[in-house]
Formats: structure tokens, C-alpha cells, sequence
């Protein structure tokens, strides 16, 4: 009982820095470009992760009793990394087009787009699925369709980010039923991402120390608390949490993400965009209403 609450409250941690980073991601916008914001806290993230992986390795017990060769993990770290990279762009784009707490509850889509994914694919989905898409379409329509029936472009971006963060999920999953090394894959992920972020940044904008310097503190916090910290939660977190448990209490980032948006940058949302913001999250706890065996027998993913 005492594991299970200890897991629930480190999820519930994660959840919180996840959600409270697209407040920093917004404020850090007013001073970079996306891809020089990006590739700056994404290469910190990964140079977060090293001594964390030495710390898990000397004192920690291993996650899995059976090994994957190296490559599968560095393959499977590179392949993340490029989808991370895709991902994090249109995000960082996004939001300097919308409010964080929308970016959050639309990324935060990207629950209902695996199943779909998975349909594609030819997997089985449950019929609950199907209802919570229609309800996040429902939703996503009133928090983001304006008058004269446009949507913004920042909504497209960040929608474009989720599509391509469910394809993340789904990579991750089929390299971790490799038993690749989790912590290690996370860490090639961002210096893959990071790298491939810096090029861009070179190539597409004019980046500046003093402007980094400008936002220094948003990206000490996307960087460290949000990469490094929340994820040796989330690990740590799964531990002693059943995986249907640990994936609706990572979700809640969406909900921190608008009242962080609320809180800090006293951003406003419609009566139309409340209930569009409401009718969203009710499809992402939906989703997660799948049989416990069904969730079980996929494996836990990180």
C-alpha cells in the first residue's frame, strides 16, 4: 500500500513539472527562436541523464532481467531522437502561436491518436477508443475552431506535435518490448534530438549568447526538471504503479499544463474553450478505460 501511494505521488510529480514546462516553453519564446530553445534544453536534458544513468547503475537494481544487445538500444535511442526532434518543433512553434494551456490539452491528445495508430496497423483497439475520439474531436472543435470556422495555426503546429509524439509512444513501446535499455535509450533520444535541433538552428535562425542567457532560467527548467528530473520519476514511479494507473496519472499533465497558463501567465479561456478543455481531458480519462489485462499484456512503456 505504502509502494503504490509512493508511486502514485512521483507520477503525480511528473505530471505536474510536464505541465508546468509549457508555461516555461511560452516564456522562453519571448526570448530565442523554437529550434535554438529547443536544441539548448534538449541537449541539457540529456547531459541531465548521464549522471543519473551512473547513479541507477552503481546503486540501482536493473529494470529488466533480460538484456538487449547495445545497437537495439542506440538504434532505438537515434529513432526517438529524430521523432523527439519533429515532435518538440512544431510544439515550440506552436506555442508561440497559442496559450500553454491549450498547447497542453491538445498535445495531450496524443492518448487517442495510438489507439488510432494501432488501428492502422492492424492491431485490435477497444471500442472505448473509438468513443473517446469522437469526444476529443468534439472538444479539440470548441477550443479551437474560431469564428468563421478557422483554426489557428498554432493549434495545427501543437496538433502536428501530437501525431508525431503517439508515434514516439509507439517506437518506444516496440523497443522496449526489445528490452532495450530504457534510461540509456532516453538519454541517446536527447542528444540525438539536440544535435539534429542545433543544425536546424543554424541553418534556419540567427541564435545569440545574450539571448540564451535571456532565457536561461525557462530552459534550466525544461531542461533539468522536465527531461532529467521528471523522467527518473516516472521511472522510479512505475515501479509500484499498475501501467492503466501510471498513464492517467502521467496525463494529467494536460490539466497542470491550463491551470500553470492560469496561474502564472493569467492567460484566459472562453466559456466555449473551458468546456472544449473539459470535453478533451473526459476523452483522455476515457481512453484509459481499457480492460487491465489489455494495458498489462502491452508492457509498461517510459
Amino acid at each position: 500500500m505504502i509502494k503504490h501511494l509512493r508511486g502514485n505521488i512521483l507520477l503525480l510529480i511528473t505530471a505536474l513539472i510536464w505541465g508546468t514546462a509549457f508555461v516555461a516553453q511560452s516564456e522562453g519564446m519571448n526570448h530565442v527562436e523554437p529550434f535554438t530553445y529547443n536544441a539548448m534544453r534538449t541537449l541539457l536534458g540529456g547531459i541531465v541523464l548521464i549522471p543519473v544513468i551512473a547513479g541507477f547503475r552503481r546503486f540501482g537494481k536493473s529494470e529488466r532481467t533480460e538484456k538487449a544487445p547495445l545497437r537495439v538500444t542506440v538504434t532505438g535511442g537515434v529513432v526517438c531522437g529524430i521523432l523527439l526532434c519533429v515532435a518538440s518543433s512544431f510544439q515550440q512553434s506552436g506555442i508561440s502561436m497559442t496559450t500553454a494551456g491549450k498547447a497542453g490539452f491538445i498535445t495531450a491528445l496524443y492518448i487517442i491518436i495510438v489507439p488510432i495508430l494501432e488501428f492502422l496497423l492492424f492491431r485490435r483497439s477497444n471500442p472505448v477508443v473509438w468513443i473517446s475520439v469522437l469526444i476529443a474531436a468534439g472538444g479539440f472543435w470548441l477550443l479551437c475552431i474560431k469564428e468563421g470556422f478557422t483554426v489557428g495555426k498554432g493549434d495545427w503546429l501543437v496538433l502536428c506535435c501530437a501525431l508525431f509524439f503517439a508515434m514516439h509512444i509507439m517506437v518506444i513501446d516496440h523497443f522496449n518490448a526489445k528490452h532495450a535499455d530504457a534510461m540509456l535509450m532516453s538519454c541517446i533520444q536527447f542528444f540525438t534530438a539536440g544535435i539534429l535541433m542545433l543544425i536546424c538552428m543554424f541553418l534556419f535562425e540567427t541564435p545569440s549568447l545574450s539571448s540564451i542567457f535571456d532565457a536561461r532560467y525557462t530552459i534550466l527548467y525544461a531542461g533539468i526538471m522536465s527531461s532529467g528530473v521528471a523522467y527518473t520519476l516516472q521511472i522510479l514511479g512505475q515501479r509500484d504503479t499498475e501501467p492503466a494507473a501510471a498513464t492517467l496519472l502521467m496525463s494529467l499533465e494536460s490539466v497542470f499544463a491550463a491551470l500553470s497558463g492560469w496561474l502564472i501567465l493569467h492567460e484566459a479561456l472562453t466559456l466555449k474553450e473551458l468546456i472544449g478543455c473539459a470535453l478533451v481531458f473526459a476523452a483522455v480519462l476515457l481512453a484509459q478505460l481499457k480492460a487491465p489485462q489489455e494495458k498489462t499484456s502491452k508492457g509498461e512503456t517510459s
